[in-house]
């Protein structure tokens, strides 16, 4: 639970007395709490790990560039800071329902908006981020296949060896990786994405307004976002209909599918070990034996 002073001290960042806290389920990273006030409910996210400040600056920073673009809701950044060895990130509590097939068909048309927002002509970020409890490098490149594969395949792959997920037989060379994207990847325009859009974040409000949540931003490839919804599902037909209405299916899609979550299974392979094995083997064996 809250220490005292840290409760105290998120009291005087509301410039109001908390009157209850309660432990929310589903942090796996950092602990999570819904905060009481007299007249409100806030959320609030506590951390005392090494890298505890820095995760939080990269999300309160991506929250804060998707509700920049003005096309899809975010929770509003309350306070980020560290107080006795605790670090935190305050915000806006929503309240949430199930959502309905007309809530994912905003969903839908509101994502696509958000990556047509301009965003300039490279791919990468202004700072490193994390993915999950990851690093996750993001230095700028003016060509998508060399980012791709330089900042998010290279470095979970060295990772997965690092942790003797994977045997060094088993990994492409960074030559065999760019020849086996690179055929798959068209030209394409750099989009603002949210990272990591898994089901677990998004939310929708009892309004049906939807929310993103927990972002890995960074400037890519649109169908980078779409393939992680596929990956573990929880989206809807409609949601995907709304969407396609701006961005129609293209050639490659399937295959390029594939490519991208090849990225989030590294990603959990070197999070949760070796359950991921096979399938990130058959995405390495089908493109780049």
């Amino acid at each position: 639970m809250l220490s005292s002073g840290l409760k105290s001290h998120l009291g005087q960042i509301l410039e109001s007395t908390i009157q209850k806290v309660e432990v929310v389920s589903g942090g796996d990273i950092s602990k999570a709490y819904c905060i009481y006030t007299p007249t409100q409910r806030f959320f609030c996210k506590v951390n005392n790990s090494a890298f505890a400040m820095e995760m939080f600056i990269a999300e309160k920073d991506g929250i804060e560039i998707i509700g920049h673009s003005k096309t899809i809701s975010v929770p509003q950044i309350l306070g980020c800071g560290e107080f006795e060895g605790n670090c935190f990130l305050l915000m806006e509590f929503i309240e949430t329902k199930k959502p309905t097939q007309k809530d994912m068909e905003t969903f839908g048309h509101q994502l696509a908006q958000m990556h047509s927002f301009p965003v300039g002509d490279s791919f990468g970020w202004k700072q490193n981020n994390f993915i999950g409890s990851l690093p996750q490098s993001n230095t700028y490149h003016t060509e998508w296949t060399y980012f791709y594969v330089h900042e998010r395949l290279v470095p979970q792959l060295q990772m997965g060896l690092d942790k003797k997920l994977l045997h060094f037989n088993e990994v492409p060379t960074e030559k065999s990786l760019l020849e086996g994207c690179k055929g798959f990847f068209p030209e394409i325009i750099p989009a603002l994405l949210h990272g990591d859009l898994w089901s677990g974040n998004y939310l929708i409000s009892n309004e049906g307004i939807p929310y993103l949540i927990d972002p890995a931003v960074y400037y890519g490839h649109a169908e980078v976002d779409l393939a992680m919804t596929r990956l573990f599902g929880g989206f809807g037909t409609s949601f995907y209909n709304a969407y396609a209405e701006h961005f129609p299916i293209t050639k490659g899609v399937g295959e390029r599918t594939d490519l991208y979550q090849l990225y989030y299974l590294l990603v959990h392979l070197n999070l949760f070990g070796r359950s991921y094995y096979p399938s990130v083997m058959r995405l390495l064996r089908r493109y780049f034996d």
